[in-house]
């Protein structure tokens, strides 16, 4: 693989990667809440190389969910399955896999470009979706094939910049069919998934705020101040209790709820979840701001990327879709309306 230098938090995730860090328990397993708390205090340290190692910890979930495997020692993963309508990745059967059966997954090749792919100058390996008879599905790739070049364009904004998130090219690169068709996305762990995404906002969000904590231990820190500081309470707080009461939930049910119903409940907790801590960190860059005014922004180098990178973080939050979403399940699973 070709690439450009790595940015300092993909490099910073590596190295956790590398110590053994980032070897979490598996979702629904019983102690889903100490993944997602570990999420949390790595986005909290940097929130650019603590969304790298959250996508490394949930390729071994998806692969041990799906595969009954998990990453081996010395890897490190990406999972980049964003599809934007273009470019694309096409799949197509290697010469060893033609003629085997559909649901056999064979050998197959990558070509094209795809996007938003975080961690590209870092990973050795990554979970692409690429487009097999016009369909996604999920395959896994070996970056180190000399096929996979990163290309040096991308992302604009200074926010998340560390995740050195760019477009990779494939160029008949091999790879291996993880699951059949729609099974990386009709699993409750697709949406567990989704949970620890925003644990590592709450991350983001307890970064922007530690400014404000450490004003409010000075004696003459103003009312207004610790008026926001306590609003930013209740917004990090309920984020917390949301994310409490969400593992709970999932190791209850455990890893193999599969019916319709497991699904469409798994769908509206993460999002649920997700808009909690979504509001909560938006909330808490809001008041951060009115608090303590430009200075941190201007003076506080540490401060200044944490709002940055909370800013575009939370922007995966999908907004009014994914509440839209959430109101049309509500009666059906949102516990409080039914009746």
């Amino acid at each position: 693989m070709t690439s450009p230098d790595r940015p300092r938090g993909a490099a910073l995730a590596r190295e956790w990667v590398e110590e053994g860090r980032a070897d979490l328990p598996l979702p629904g397993h019983g102690d889903t809440r100490a993944r997602w708390s570990e999420l949390t205090a790595m986005c909290a340290h940097d929130v650019s190389a603590g969304r790298l190692v959250e996508a490394h910890a949930d390729a071994d979930a998806i692969l041990a969910e799906i595969e009954g495997t998990r990453v081996s020692p010395g890897e490190f993963w990406g999972v980049w399955a964003a599809e934007p309508p273009t470019p694309r990745v096409t799949a197509r059967r290697s010469e060893r896999g033609a003629g085997r059966s559909s649901g056999d997954d064979g050998g197959w090749v990558l070509d094209g470009v795809k996007a938003w792919c975080s961690g590209a100058a870092a990973c050795t390996h990554a979970l692409i979706t690429a487009h097999d008879d016009d369909e996604p599905r999920l395959f896994a790739v070996d970056l180190r094939h000399p096929g996979v070049s990163v290309r040096a364009d991308g992302w604009a904004h200074p926010g998340m910049a560390g995740t050195g998130t760019t477009a990779v090219e494939f160029r008949g690169v091999p790879a291996r069919a993880v699951g059949h068709g729609r099974s990386y996305l009709d699993r409750p762990g697709f949406w567990h998934g989704g949970i620890g995404v925003a644990a590592c906002w709450l991350g983001a969000g307890i970064a922007v705020a530690r400014p404000l904590v450490a004003r409010s231990s000075r004696p003459d820190t103003d009312e207004h101040a610790l008026a926001h500081l306590g609003a930013v309470d209740v917004s990090l707080g309920g984020a917390v209790w949301a994310l409490d009461a969400a593992a709970r939930e999932i190791d209850a049910a455990g890893p193999a709820a599969v019916t319709e119903s497991d699904l469409v409940a798994a769908r509206h907790r993460a999002v649920r979840v997700r808009a909690i801590v979504e509001a909560a960190v938006d909330d808490t860059i809001r008041r951060v701001g009115r608090a303590l005014g430009a200075g941190p922004l201007a003076m506080d180098p540490r401060h200044a990327q944490a709002v940055l990178d909370a800013s575009v973080y939370i922007r995966q939050f999908h907004a009014e879709r994914d509440l839209a979403g959430l109101g049309r399940t509500a009666r059906t699973h949102g516990g409080w309306a039914r009746g």
